[in-house]
């Protein structure tokens, strides 16, 4: 330790003169100065222990004694058996095991008792020594081989900086294991290179830092492969057992509630029943490519058969954002973790900037080889592309009125008729904005702010059909082109101009059927508010009316 003994038991009287009186602890010293490293900046970490059973807060107080950051933590005795208990629980699972249930456990049976010894004594021997370093060790190795496992799969799918950077930290793991073997059961990394030293291997020390030191020049995969190949060797040599020679062995498998959903053209990825990606035209064909179950470069090899070129990018995002995973047959789920980090789980990348957001026939992507985040929820995102079919349906449908009340000169029934099209096409605008739910007609005009400017002229259009009056039948024919006019210019906005003349005839209606049923089943899966009650026969029907065979 670089303090004495009576420095020690000064700072700790000076520190528990400002707790209340009346409780008598043991005191042990845990941490980096426990250990024998440290510096003159390093904390001072005392731990409490009370004998009572209470369960003693766990957030620790933070004093400033003599010029020392001191921090003091409370367990109770009960507190800390279920910690060493749990700790052994998951001995044979060290997937499952916490890192700071583990770091936590490490710095009491590592400590320095100061007052109490008897007591912190009776506490450390509730886990042997020699068990900790078995379980220490068992927890490094199956991280190690999780990044070497994890590089391997990088390297295949091209994506070589990245599989350099598991290397390195499959490296760091390993030695760890290593040494937790020989008692450095410490977890932090930055006291490695002192615990190497005071392991006494000269041997593994300098190969350590030869491989730690090599550095891989950025995009070199075949760099990358012999600093991976090195340090695979490097890992055996150490006992390190089952490291990953063979990339077949890796998989690709389905990750629970991922649910694929087309319209037309377009792949929706549902991540969770919430995350709506939306893929690019390449990013798709490798998508539908996939057949789960198969080894990674039989995976790659399908991929690159659809014509998309290097598909290996697109498979690395598609694990990166959670919606394949990989893992090792015998070995399950591959999932890298590097210490005292983030814990390791999908990326939830930046939501797209699309704008509009949806079409009728599937959400805008940035690219082909978009794998595009929505900015909305998956439920508002199905009931907003709902919204902006059955939109144009409703604006289909008033055209249609319109024309039949201008022929018999219902002038006032085509004023309200217009105004009826109008609204539903700026329905329409402000679902494929993503906007659910949506202003009241009367207001949508005014709302228009929401909206990005390049949408000003349709605001200025609206404004204007809205305020118009039939007073003759050359007046309803005016009305009837501005509307249509108006009609092209938002559906060409919200890439609808495509949308059938649902009632012009009886194959268009289908068109506008099979149309709607596709945002349906998704709507319905996701449970979504249907635009009208009315559509659950639809999806009863298999998107056939529901009085007709489909």
């Amino acid at each position: 330790m670089i303090l004495t003994e009576e420095r020690l038991q000064d700072l700790l009287d000076k520190s528990l003169a400002g707790l209340p009186p009346g409780t008598e602890w043991a005191v042990t010293l845990e941490g980096s100065i426990a250990e024998g490293f440290g510096n003159p900046s390093s904390d001072i970490d005392f731990l409490l222990v009370g004998r009572d059973g209470d369960d003693l807060p766990t957030m620790p107080t933070l004093l400033f004694v003599d010029g020392r950051r001191v921090e003091l933590r409370t367990r109770s005795v009960h507190q800390l058996a279920e910690q060493l208990r749990a700790v052994e629980r998951e001995a044979g699972r060290p997937g499952r095991l916490s890192e700071d249930l583990l770091n936590r456990c490490q710095r009491v049976l590592h400590s320095h008792p100061l007052r109490g010894h008897a007591l912190v004594e009776e506490v450390k021997a509730l886990l042997p020594a020699e068990r900790f370093r078995r379980i220490a060790a068992d927890w490094w190795a199956h991280r190690a081989r999780q990044s070497l496992r994890h590089a391997t799969a990088l390297l295949c799918l091209g994506e070589s900086d990245e599989a350099a950077d598991w290397t390195g930290a499959a490296l760091v793991q390993s030695v760890k294991s290593w040494a937790a073997g020989l008692g450095e059961t410490y977890l932090e990394p930055k006291w490695l290179s002192m615990q190497l030293d005071r392991a006494g291997r000269t041997d593994v020390r300098d190969r350590y830092w030869a491989l730690e030191s090599a550095a891989v020049p950025p995009g070199d995969a075949a760099a990358a492969r012999a600093r991976l190949t090195d340090c695979l060797d490097f890992a055996e040599e150490l006992g390190l057992t089952d490291v990953p020679r063979r990339p077949e062995r890796l998989t690709v498998a389905r990750v629970p509630r991922v649910t694929t959903w087309q319209t037309g053209e377009r792949v929706h990825v549902v991540r969770d029943g919430r995350d709506v990606f939306a893929l690019g035209e390449d990013a798709a064909s490798v998508w539908r490519s996939l057949v789960l179950g198969r080894s990674l470069p039989r995976v790659l090899a399908d991929g690159a058969a659809t014509g998309v070129t290097d598909p290996g990018p697109l498979l690395a995002a598609f694990l990166r954002y959670g919606l394949v995973r990989l893992a090792w047959k015998g070995g399950g789920t591959v999932t890298p973790a590097l210490p005292l980090a983030a814990p390791p789980g999908p990326v939830t990348p930046p939501p797209s900037t699309e704008q509009p957001l949806l079409s009728v026939r599937g959400a805008a992507v940035t690219g082909s080889r978009a794998v595009d985040l929505l900015p909305l929820p998956a439920d508002r995102f199905a009931a907003a592309a709902m919204a902006l079919v059955w939109s144009n349906v409703v604006v289909e449908n008033a055209v249609e009125d319109l024309t039949g009340a201008l022929q018999r000169g219902q002038r006032r029934v085509a004023e309200l008729t217009a105004r009826r099209a109008v609204h539903a096409a700026l329905r329409g605008l402000f679902s494929a904005h993503g906007v659910n739910p949506l202003p009241a007609d009367t207001d949508l005009v005014r709302r228009m702010d929401l909206l990005p400017a390049a949408n000003g002229p349709i605001g200025v259009r609206a404004r204007e059909l809205l305020g118009r009056s039939v007073e003759s039948a050359q007046d309803g024919d005016a009305l009837r082109a501005e509307l249509r006019r108006f009609i092209a210019l938002v559906r060409a906005a919200v890439g609808a101009d495509s949308f059938p003349l649902s009632f012009e005839s009886a194959s268009t209606w289908r068109a506008t059927l099979r149309l709607g049923h596709d945002w349906l089943r998704l709507g319905a899966h996701l449970g979504a508010e249907l635009p009208i009650e009315e559509a659950r026969d639809l999806l009863t029907a298999n998107g056939a009316q529901p009085h007709q065979a489909p």
